[in-house]
């Protein structure tokens, strides 16, 4: 099982990297988990100073932008 987590304070970019997230795991028919992560300290630990930021696994896989669903089934992958 993949686990995703969309580091953010909840502005639009991260709901659409959520929903682009979510679309590209439902696209490779693979089993995940998606956890949001608003607490700016969480978000410190990972080095991310900029968000919307994915994580896959515990790797920081984007930071700064909202991937497309076909470039996240990529990082999936």
């Amino acid at each position: 099982m993949k686990k995703i987590k969309i580091l953010g304070t909840g502005c639009a970019k991260c709901t659409k990297l959520t929903t682009n997230a979510e679309t590209a795991a439902k696209s490779l028919g693979i089993e995940y988990e998606i956890e949001k992560v608003q607490d700016i300290n969480e978000i410190m630990n990972y080095g991310v100073m900029t968000t919307p930021a994915l994580v896959v696994d515990g790797e920081v896989k984007a930071v700064g932008k909202v991937p497309s669903p076909a470039d996240i089934e990529k990082l999936l992958n």
